[in-house]
């Protein structure tokens, strides 16, 4: 099943900052070879659903690799089946008329 994801990913007790840790989020999402577009909460990822959470748990596993002994993830995924979509097509239906 395709899906379309939100993904948030945070490492606990690491210290105020975690941007090394959200780096190696972002390589491994982007070996992943899926679709995607990190923003500044968080990453959108489109895929088959077994794909996607196959990412997260990798993700995750990593992260406990590093000594992050606790990750709180939430995830927020739309299905569609009455006709294939990607989420640039959903940007671009919001196009106003006569205008890319």
């Amino acid at each position: 099943m395709k899906i379309i994801a939100d993904l948030c990913i945070v490492p606990m007790g690491v210290g105020p900052s975690v941007s090394s840790y959200i780096r190696d989020v972002a390589d491994i999402i982007a070996r992943s070879g899926l679709t995607h577009v990190m923003h500044a909460n968080g990453t959108n990822i489109e895929g088959e659903m077994s794909e996607v959470t196959a990412v997260v748990e990798a993700c995750c596993a990593h992260l406990n690799q590093r000594g992050v002994e606790r990750v709180f993830c939430t995830m927020v995924f739309s299905t569609r089946i009455d006709k294939p979509q990607t989420m640039a097509d959903k940007l671009a239906s919001l196009a106003p008329e006569g205008r890319p």
